[in-house]
């Protein structure tokens, strides 16, 4: 049988009945926009995270773009961000009115080289954003350092990270500002968008909350120039079931990873490497190869869908490639010629592991 690379409809079918009846209270109530599931939700997820609080959105690009217009980035402000990682995380520096800052990734981790971000720091640098990439935090310390010492701001970016964690750190709550999304794909995933925005300081989540309703503190009465994007009670509702379930389903994973890991030894494929400290919670498996093209086409002869997770650099997209840095960006580009990432999630039958591993370890290119 074919080899999904995701199956959202497992999910469901595994919390069906508590899902259901989430969705049904709130049809039932006749609020369905910025109510108590909302704040519910918001209280709950930032009690997992260990932090004061949190402020829904209605996604993930736009909790980065809250996020960075709650630190008050200026038109013309840098801010340094990696080019390999979804184009929303630059998209959203641009729609915050900075300018984005290719550097380029540690060849091992795939995350923020803290070196290349050092080198790229000016007069003109007001933050950076560190993705946490595939399910591993990037490598706060030292970014966390440069950021205090030239007095910037530290966004994280886990749209990919739900429960990932570095020293014991859950991914979110090391820096001064973190953005989640809950696209239906992520380790926690809703039946639609939705993100939300945490931090350690109340008056950020105080000011994204003005933002996230078009500058509303008094109902029709605009304190400051926001906009539209606020979590639905539906979204809520739905999160809040799941987020009882998301330990469980990271430790699944995890040991999913860990049997490719055991499979896929002695093949020609790299697996994937964890920085030391870290846990690591794998929204996606991603394995290199030189001849990933040819490898991800012998996949899909035998009916296993695989992806890509990027195949092409932002600094080399049409609508960036003005921003490219001078002499490119060697890491990331060969790190997009070489990934690949396998079908991976929670409820993921463990022979469908062994069947992706046969497969790789038959390949020639």
């Amino acid at each position: 049988m074919p080899i999904p690379f995701v199956d959202l409809q497992a999910a469901y079918l595994e919390q069906q009945e508590a899902l259901d009846r989430a969705a049904l209270e709130v049809l039932r109530s006749g609020w369905y926009v910025l109510g108590p599931q909302v704040r519910a939700f918001e209280q709950e997820f930032a009690a997992w995270l260990g932090l004061p609080d949190a402020a829904g959105v209605a996604s993930g690009t736009d909790a980065l773009l809250l996020a960075l217009r709650a630190c008050q980035i200026e038109p013309g402000d840098e801010v340094i961000v990696p080019s390999h990682t979804a184009v929303a995380t630059v998209a959203a520096v641009e729609l915050a009115g900075g300018r984005p800052v290719f550097v380029d990734i540690r060849p091992d981790s795939l995350t923020l080289d803290p070196d290349a971000v050092a080198a790229a720091i000016t007069p003109r640098t007001r933050g950076l954003v560190a993705v946490h990439l595939y399910g591993q935090m990037a490598e706060l310390d030292p970014l966390a350092a440069l950021a205090e010492r030239h007095g910037l701001w530290l966004v994280e970016d886990c749209a990919q990270a739900h429960g990932a964690s570095s020293q014991g750190r859950p991914a979110g709550s090391v820096g001064h500002i973190a953005a989640f999304s809950f696209y239906p794909t992520k380790n926690l995933g809703a039946a639609g968008d939705g993100g939300l925005v945490a931090s350690r300081q109340p008056e950020l989540i105080e000011r994204v909350r003005l933002l996230r309703q078009y500058g509303w503190r008094e109902r029709y009465i605009s304190e400051a120039a926001g906009l539209n994007s606020r979590l639905d009670e539906l979204q809520a509702a739905l999160l809040r079931v799941k987020l009882r379930r998301l330990d469980a389903w990271n430790r699944q994973r995890q040991a999913l990873a860990a049997a490719y890991d055991e499979a896929l030894a002695g093949s020609t494929v790299a697996t994937p490497r964890v920085l030391p400290g870290n846990q690591h919670v794998y929204h996606l498996y991603v394995v290199r190869s030189p001849q990933r093209d040819a490898l991800l086409e012998h996949l899909a002869h035998h009916g296993i869908s695989a992806a890509i997770h990027y195949p092409l650099p932002v600094h080399q997209q049409p609508a960036y490639r003005h921003l490219a840095p001078a002499g490119g960006l060697p890491a990331t580009e060969r790190a997009a010629a070489e990934i690949l990432s396998l079908p991976i999630y929670p409820q993921m039958p463990a022979d469908h592991i062994a069947q992706v591993a046969r497969c790789i370890h038959q390949f020639r290119s």
